[in-house]
């Protein structure tokens, strides 16, 4: 504080020596940019005092999807404290978000035989998804959902997988769980309004989207989605092959490819988010993860 006062000091003297009136609202300027990293340096050491908080600030960079700044904080984190399974966990999202799938499984892969097993199963069938290898994806997301099996957005993720695999009638149990367990989920309401399209039951899906709300971009995300599933049965093509829609709709990316949310037991984003491979305004985008989704 002694040498925030000095510096703050410093520079009034300076203004107050070089006359001209616009000075003034230089040097105020000035100070507030001090005051303001002073603040964020604050802020920070609290943050690094402790693994735990420190991981903190690692997931609250990723909420913001800082991904390339959570890489070198994870690194230091590291360093300061050895590698752990939570490290591991932040890490491997990071990697998968910045578009590094090998690392990234590699990283997913060290999780099992630890407490965070479920987020290595998971991680791996979003990475499976990626691949449009949905039959592979459901077998590692229901890994991962027998481990966490209460997580909303897991179950939702699940069904979704189980939806474009083919699997229609053995996506509803998971759907249906996961709308009951998090009725405030966009990513777990589209999703169900995606089966309840792809079954023909559009009144009830009608009615879920006018209840919840739904852009109508999203809607016709859904039902572009549907028809195309109706079509083929399903679909192994990879992600992003359902209606476009323009960049500033709030639609998600199948199974939570946007980054994933992390809550400690299993959860990830809930918002419905774009697709974050798309590179242009008229990116082809699908309803739906890590959080976020996604962890």
């Amino acid at each position: 504080m002694q040498a925030f006062a000095a510096a703050a000091a410093a520079v009034l003297l300076a203004a107050g020596c070089a006359g001209p009136k616009d000075q003034y609202a230089a040097s105020a300027d000035a100070q507030q940019r001090m005051a303001a990293e002073a603040a964020a340096d604050t802020k920070a050491g609290a943050n690094v005092d402790t693994q735990p908080t420190y991981l903190r600030l690692v997931e609250q960079m990723q909420k913001e999807d800082l991904w390339f700044a959570s890489l070198a904080h994870i690194d230091a984190l590291e360093q300061r404290w050895g590698v752990s399974p939570e490290s591991t966990r932040v890490r491997a999202e990071a990697l998968r978000q910045t578009g590094q799938a090998a690392p990234a499984e590699a990283a997913y892969k060290r999780l099992m035989g630890t407490p965070l097993e479920s987020a290595g199963y998971r991680g791996l069938g979003l990475l499976a998804g990626t691949r449009g290898n949905y039959a592979e994806a459901v077998q590692l997301l229901a890994q991962a959902q027998r481990r966490t099996p209460t997580d909303a957005l897991l179950l939702s993720d699940l069904g979704y997988a189980q939806l474009r695999a083919g699997q229609i009638e053995e996506a509803r149990l998971p759907l249906m769980q996961a709308l009951q367990l998090r009725p405030d989920s966009t990513q777990a309401q589209a999703n169900l309004a995606l089966y309840l399209e792809v079954t023909n039951q559009r009144d009830q899906a009608t009615a879920l989207m006018n209840a919840n709300r739904m852009s109508e971009a999203t809607r016709q995300a859904v039902r572009e989605a549907a028809q195309q599933m109706r079509a083929s049965g399903g679909s192994t093509a990879p992600y992003g092959t359902a209606a476009a829609a323009p960049r500033n709709e709030s639609i998600a990316a199948p199974l939570a490819l946007k980054p994933s949310r992390w809550t400690g037991a299993g959860g990830m984003r809930t918002a419905i988010q774009m697709n974050p491979s798309a590179s242009s305004a008229d990116a082809p985008l699908s309803p739906n993860s890590t959080s976020r989704g996604t962890p």
